[in-house]
């Protein structure tokens, strides 16, 4: 049955769900997208390269949250609460996790679910290459909105950790534990938990437990992978 969910159901009820959300949710995003655009000059929406299924590499979207250039403005490394580059909307999107609503066009489209592993960066915490054969089982699924390692820590877990949640998630899933995870991440996120950055997120090897400060662009919301991280000057910059 297990399987049966994975290779079938999962992606079923993850494309019916998202397309009812998409339309019970269509008054939200409007007004979000109107007060995101309002708020500050640049694009309502963010376009960010991630790392999906199998490797393939795809754009996430969310809302964006930060001034336009924010990577080129002071030191370009997002500093966590009360940083000058985040909008008064994007404070409140970043806090409430609002500004992650648009990923449901992603999981329409097929990119991601809405329970997976969160899709890290191409080149955070490291490039692709520089995943072990095991770390790289996390890309067997498609990557989620929210996952098994947001509801066991989210920004506090250092990556090595929360690569081994993907891959345990990987060798698990099943309708209760997406079930399990849906309901902790919406008590996590009434209860606004985990989600300061902390600094120090990658340890420079699985067995060190003092991790290395991380130097990620000015968009990330955190150092982990639910975060953005700045594009490149040009991109994601859809009106």
């Amino acid at each position: 049955m297990r399987r049966l969910y994975r290779s079938f159901f999962k992606r079923l009820t993850d494309l019916l769900l998202s397309l009812f959300a998409l339309l019970l949710l269509s008054p939200l995003l409007i007004l979000l997208a109107l007060l995101v655009k309002l708020d500050s000059k640049g694009p309502v929406l963010f376009k960010q390269e991630r790392i999906g299924r199998n490797g393939r590499v795809f754009k996430i979207l969310k809302y964006r949250s930060m001034i336009v250039n924010a990577e080129h403005t002071g030191s370009g490394v997002y500093s966590g609460k009360g940083d000058a580059r985040v909008t008064r909307v994007g404070r409140f999107i970043r806090s409430t996790s609002l500004d992650e609503l648009p990923q449901l066009f992603n999981v329409l489209c097929g990119d991601m679910a809405l329970i997976g592993p969160r899709p890290p960066l191409t080149y955070h915490p490291w490039p692709i290459g520089e995943y072990t054969d095991e770390q790289r089982r996390m890309f067997d699924v498609r990557p989620g909105i929210t996952g098994w390692a947001q509801v066991h820590g989210r920004k506090e877990v250092e990556w090595h950790k929360r690569i081994e949640l993907n891959v345990w998630y990987v060798d698990h899933v099943s309708f209760w534990l997406d079930v399990k995870i849906f309901f902790l991440t919406i008590f996590k996120v009434l209860k606004r938990s985990d989600n300061a950055n902390v600094g120090e997120t990658v340890g420079k090897t699985g067995a060190e437990t003092t991790a290395q400060a991380e130097t990620v662009p000015a968009e990330d919301k955190s150092a982990d992978e639910t975060v953005e991280a700045a594009a490149p000057v040009g991109e994601g910059t859809t009106p």
